[in-house]
C-alpha cells in the first residue's frame, strides 16, 4: 500500500478552503491570507483534529514561505532549540519574507526546552514566526503561552459527519446508517481516526467486528467487576487494547457514555460518572494510562 492508498493522507487538506474549521478561526486565517503576515500562534486540540494540517497549510498555501518543521515529541530536548531552531531562526529568508518554524506537539518539550524556546521567540521575532501545536495546553508553560495567540481547534459534529460522508461516497463504501453512526460516535472529533476506521471497515468488506463491539467490551468489564474477578479485569483490558488503538482518552469517553446510558440507580449513576470524570481528567497527566483506567474500573461501584 502506497501513501496515496492511505485515505487519511489522500484526504488530508492542503488548502484553507479544504480544512474543516470553526467560523471564527476560518475568518481569522482568511485575513492572514490577505495580509500575508502572522503572529506567533499556538494550536491546541485533540489528536487528529487538524492542528498539523492547518500549520502546514499556513506555510505552504497561505504564506508560501520558507519554513522548518520539527516534531517536538521526537526531538524534545533543549539541544533541539539550541541547534535546529536557533540556526534557522537567526538567519534571514532568501526571499526577504518572514520565515516560520512549526513545532508540532510542543507539549512534549521539556521545561528547559520551553524556556529556551520562549527566549528564541522574543529574540528573533523580526525574522521568524513560530507555529506551535499541542494536545494539552496545561503542559505549555505560561510564559510561552503568553507569547502566542492561542486557538482552540474544534468544529461542529455536523461538519465532521459531512466530511466522512463525502469520503464514503467518493470511495463507494457500503455501510448502513447504524454502522456509520457508531464510527462517528467512536471517533469524533478525530478525523484521522475516523478516516482510518472507515478504510479499515471498507477493506474488511464490513466484517471488522472491532469497530462495533465496544459495548461487549464494557459488558465484559461489568460482569467481571460484579463477580470481583479483579485479576481478570486487567487481563480483559490488555487483551482488548486493539479495540480502541491504545487510545485511553477515547476509551474514557466511551466508558462515560456507557455509564450515562446504563440502567442503574440514579445516585449510583451519578457517583460512577463523577468517578470516570476524575480518572479521565488525570489520564493525560499520568505515566501509565492502562493502570489509570484499571484503577478507575476498580473504583466503580455498580
Amino acid at each position: 500500500m502506497t501513501i496515496s492508498d492511505i485515505w487519511c493522507e489522500k484526504y488530508r487538506p492542503s488548502t484553507l478552503d479544504e480544512i474543516v474549521l470553526d467560523k471564527n478561526t476560518r475568518n481569522y486565517f482568511n485575513k492572514v491570507q490577505s495580509e500575508k503576515n502572522i503572529p506567533n500562534v499556538l494550536f491546541v486540540g485533540k489528536p487528529g483534529i487538524g492542528k498539523t494540517s492547518l500549520a502546514k497549510i499556513i506555510v505552504k498555501d497561505i504564506l508560501k514561505c520558507q519554513y522548518l518543521y520539527i516534531n517536538a515529541s521526537d526531538e524534545n530536548g533543549i539541544d533541539t532549540i539550541r541547534t535546529k531552531v536557533l540556526n534557522f531562526a537567526q538567519t534571514k529568508s532568501l526571499f526577504g519574507q518572514i520565515k516560520v518554524i512549526i513545532l508540532d506537539e510542543c507539549d512534549g518539550l521539556s521545561i528547559d526546552a520551553q524556556k529556551a524556546l520562549r527566549n528564541s521567540i522574543e529574540e528573533y521575532h523580526d525574522l521568524t514566526r513560530f507555529i506551535l501545536t499541542a494536545n494539552y495546553k496545561h503542559k505549555i508553560i505560561p510564559a510561552l503561552q503568553s507569547r502566542c495567540q492561542i486557538f482552540d481547534i474544534n468544529y461542529d459534529k455536523n461538519d465532521y459527519i459531512t466530511k466522512l460522508i463525502s469520503i464514503v461516497k467518493s470511495e463507494k463504501v457500503k455501510i448502513n446508517k447504524e454502522q456509520f453512526t457508531t464510527i462517528v460516535n467512536s471517533c469524533y472529533p478525530d478525523f484521522r481516526k475516523g478516516i482510518n476506521t472507515l478504510q479499515k471497515y471498507f477493506l474488511s468488506d464490513g466484517k471488522d467486528d472491532n469497530v462495533f463491539n465496544v459495548k461487549d467490551f464494557f459488558d465484559g468489564l461489568h460482569d467481571l467487576l460484579t463477580h470481583k474477578k479483579y485479576v481478570l479485569i486487567r487481563k480483559h483490558i490488555i487483551q482488548n487494547e486493539g479495540l480502541f488503538n491504545n487510545d485511553y482518552d477515547e476509551l474514557f469517553k466511551r466508558l462515560f457514555d456507557y455509564m450515562y446510558t446504563a440502567e442503574i440507580d440514579i445516585d449510583k449513576k451519578r457517583d460512577c460518572l463523577i468517578t470516570v470524570s476524575k480518572y479521565f481528567y488525570q489520564n493525560s497527566q499520568c505515566i501509565d494510562q492502562e493502570i489509570n483506567f484499571y484503577s478507575c474500573i476498580l473504583d466503580l461501584q455498580v
